[in-house]
């Protein structure tokens, strides 16, 4: 079934479209220190080699914004500086030549420094993502009682409201927008909420949503149901660790639902069972390491037993059957070689590179 895409206005951060129904776009932030210009380079490109479209970079320091012109200089992709309590760091970001600002007005008090900001975005002609987090917003009542879901979203929504206003009132209107939220249901009507009510870009992403293993698993569980609803217009899902991985999960749930076809090799495995002969979990970390050198859409499978390997193997453009004795290696579903089991990755990847 075909996503009917929500209909919103279109912004553009540098030469990427965010919005009115442009291709949902894949983001992911360095962990580096931004003043470090040759670590946060190297990352920016191993984030573009992967498949990231916008990078953004964490501009706590005047030191940080220093070295902006220089990222800049030698990246490939559009720049978001990520400004929080400085406006400072903001008008410095957009001096350097940043494609985008993303900036938590509930944490620079003093809207004359958010004006100016907005000014100095508006003469770059620059778009700023405003949003909600749940970790800003006070969770409990005077009397230190947890508030409900309902009332946190309201106040969420509330404030979220009054930060557009303000943007409004000073004629700007190219933002982005995010509402996020550490809990997967919260994410969800949060989202649904702000898609109800405004026009702009929405950014999707859980906040601080956890290690690989749960951090891909709760954005596929919020980021999945809103894009399934046609919500949303660019995503990042964040996880513990090297942000390279970011980027994977993020093209995995937009190629699971057929919103982005990716230059990228589709990889199934059988989940191995008692009739499993080898360690195919082995087999296939090494043949998902080399898949991320590939780049063009084909489907793989790596099979560990009789049962499952030949239907897979013959629904799949190129497929590994591995046994205790031989591997097999199938191009679409006609049998080509029997291998050594210690050849069968580099057979499996000669195939696929003269496919």
């Amino acid at each position: 079934m075909k996503i009917t895409r929500h209909q919103n206005r279109r912004i553009h951060v540098g030469s990427v479209e965010i919005g009115g129904g442009s291709p949902i776009s894949i983001q992911s932030m360095t962990n580096t220190l931004t003043q470090n210009i040759d670590a946060t380079v190297e990352q920016i490109h191993r984030l573009v080699e992967a498949g990231a479209e916008i990078v953004r970079v964490a501009v706590p320091s005047h030191k940080d914004t220093a070295a902006l012109k220089e990222i800049l200089r030698q990246a490939t992709v559009p720049i978001v500086a990520d400004v929080h309590f400085h406006f400072d760091r903001a008008i410095e970001a957009i001096e350097a030549g940043v494609h985008k600002i993303r900036l938590n007005p509930g944490n620079i008090r003093d809207r004359e420094k958010v004006a100016r900001v907005i000014a100095a975005a508006k003469d770059a002609g620059i778009p700023i993502r405003i949003g909600v987090n749940s970790g800003s917003i006070r969770t409990t009542d005077q009397l230190g009682e947890h508030l409900d879901e309902e009332h946190l979203l309201k106040l969420m929504l509330d404030e979220l409201d009054s930060y557009i206003r303000y943007f409004q009132e000073q004629k700007f209107e190219n933002l982005v927008l995010s509402g996020k939220s550490s809990d997967v249901p919260m994410t969800i009507d949060l989202y649904r909420a702000i898609a109800e009510r405004y026009d702009y870009p929405l950014h999707l992403g859980l906040t601080h949503a956890g290690t690989i293993l749960t951090g891909a698993v709760r954005s596929a569980d919020a980021l999945g149901v809103l894009l399934y609803q046609g919500i949303g217009d660019t995503v990042r899902v964040s996880l513990s660790g090297d942000p390279v991985e970011e980027i994977y999960v993020a093209k995995q749930i937009l190629s699971d639902f057929g919103l982005r076809k990716f230059s990228s090799p589709e990889l199934v495995c059988c989940p191995t069972c008692g009739r499993c002969q080898v360690d195919l979990p082995e087999v296939v970390a090494r043949v998902e390491k080399e898949l991320r050198k590939i780049r063009k859409h084909l489907k793989v499978a790596v099979m560990g037993c009789i049962v499952n390997g030949p239907g897979e193997a013959a629904d799949a453009d190129i497929a590994l059957v591995a046994g205790v004795d031989a591997g097999f290696i199938y191009v679409r579903g006609e049998r080509k070689a029997r291998v050594k089991p210690q050849d069968m990755v580099a057979a499996l990847m000669e195939h696929i590179e003269k496919f």
